[in-house]
């Protein structure tokens, strides 16, 4: 039965007749901002509190003490000499991978293959190492090793474009299992002909030299590879927000054939942000090398590229807050040892901790929509 509604019900939007007062805003909508706000807040603050909470439940049934875990992780990360530090360190190449996948997701792609893409970036910046480092001058060698890993993560990335626009094959497949390409290649080079003869045994390649290594801020252990990813953050940000490349990402990601009807290239979008989330993953992967590692080995860059899609999705595909998500899930991932050291636990136990906290922001925090 259709329900009838007199002119007394109805409040249609629409200029006023002359003479006539306009009806005062519904209470809802003059609603403080603050209060919507302090909702945000409370939700992400009990978002956390879960995660922690199913966390001590998991650190108890393994026969530890939560409190004592959580104490660890706290004292281990945030008050120790030089820990911080090292936080910092660890965060850039997280945030670079990270953009990775927040550039495909404006446009609507998925981009799993920020570990690839970081992996091959370092194996083509230590080919350029090998080839120049001892016979050109550093100077040339820097910038071909930083140019060389975007070109070879922008690359890798170009494989699942490629195939997504061509066959219609998802990313996130071809991604995902290019991972795993990347790192068999790369075990064949440090296995085979890259292998250090000098390493009694170790499966690594030879260390770069340190004329190439990249240098550290004045009075501290942090390298310029932080700066590189400040600089790519506020860039993309920008690129994203305040150029038309971006807002046409946007509309390719929202609606794909009505960006087709209305002339935008989408082609050249998706492919554009695929190889652009590449690159920034391929120079993750030089900054690891010249930054930290130094050398490949099979362990290179374990889990970067997924924690990256972790903060990526945590800060929900947005460059700025990606920057205190990768800070966060950096300072778990190095509290690592300390749960190893003092607790006894695996210091894989901070992979189930970072998952929980995923799962309980992304679930409790999305925004609900109202019910008609």
């Amino acid at each position: 039965m259709t329900e009838i509604t007199t002119p007394s019900d109805v409040t249609a939007p629409g200029p006023t007749l002359a003479g006539a007062t306009s009806s005062p805003a519904p209470a809802a909508a003059t609603r403080p901002r603050w209060r919507s706000s302090g909702a945000t807040a409370v939700r992400w603050g009990l978002a956390l509190l879960g995660g922690f909470l199913v966390f001590g439940a998991f650190v108890l049934a393994n026969g530890a003490d939560p409190l004592g875990v959580f104490a660890d992780i706290w004292f281990s990360t945030l008050t120790q000499p030089g820990q911080f530090q090292q936080i910092v360190v660890r965060a850039a190449p997280l945030v670079l991978a990270g953009l990775a996948v927040v550039i495909p997701a404006r446009a609507g792609m998925v981009n799993v293959g920020g570990e690839g893409q970081l992996i091959i970036g370092a194996v083509a910046a230590a080919g350029v190492a090998l080839a120049l480092g001892e016979t050109a001058a550093p100077g040339v060698v820097v910038p071909a090793m930083a140019v060389a890993g975007a070109l070879a993560g922008a690359g890798w990335a170009g494989i699942a474009a490629v195939m997504r626009i061509t066959v219609k094959v998802n990313e996130a497949v071809t991604t995902l299992l290019l991972n795993y390409v990347a790192l068999f290649a790369m075990l064949f080079l440090i296995l085979g002909p890259w292998k250090d003869p000098a390493a009694l045994g170790q499966s690594t390649s030879v260390e770069v030299p340190d004329a190439v290594k990249l240098p550290l801020l004045s009075g501290t252990a942090i390298n310029v590879g932080v700066v590189i990813a400040l600089v790519a953050a506020v860039a993309v940000w920008f690129a994203l927000s305040r150029t038309a490349w971006g807002f046409r990402l946007g509309v390719v990601g929202g609606n794909p054939e009505a960006a087709r009807r209305a002339g935008i290239p989408v082609v050249v979008l998706l492919l554009s942000a695929l190889l652009i989330g590449g690159a920034l993953a391929g120079l993750a992967g030089y900054i690891q090398l010249a930054g930290t590692e130094y050398k490949l080995r099979p362990t290179f860059g374990l889990t970067i590229g997924y924690v990256a899609f972790l903060a990526s999705w945590l800060a929900r595909h947005r460059p700025l807050p990606l920057l205190l998500a990768s800070l966060a899930l950096a300072a778990i991932a190095v509290s690592g040892n300390s749960l190893q050291i003092g607790s006894g636990l695996p210091a894989a136990s901070v992979n189930i901790l970072m998952g929980l906290v995923l799962i309980a922001v992304l679930g409790w925090t999305s925004p609900r929509k109202a019910s008609s």
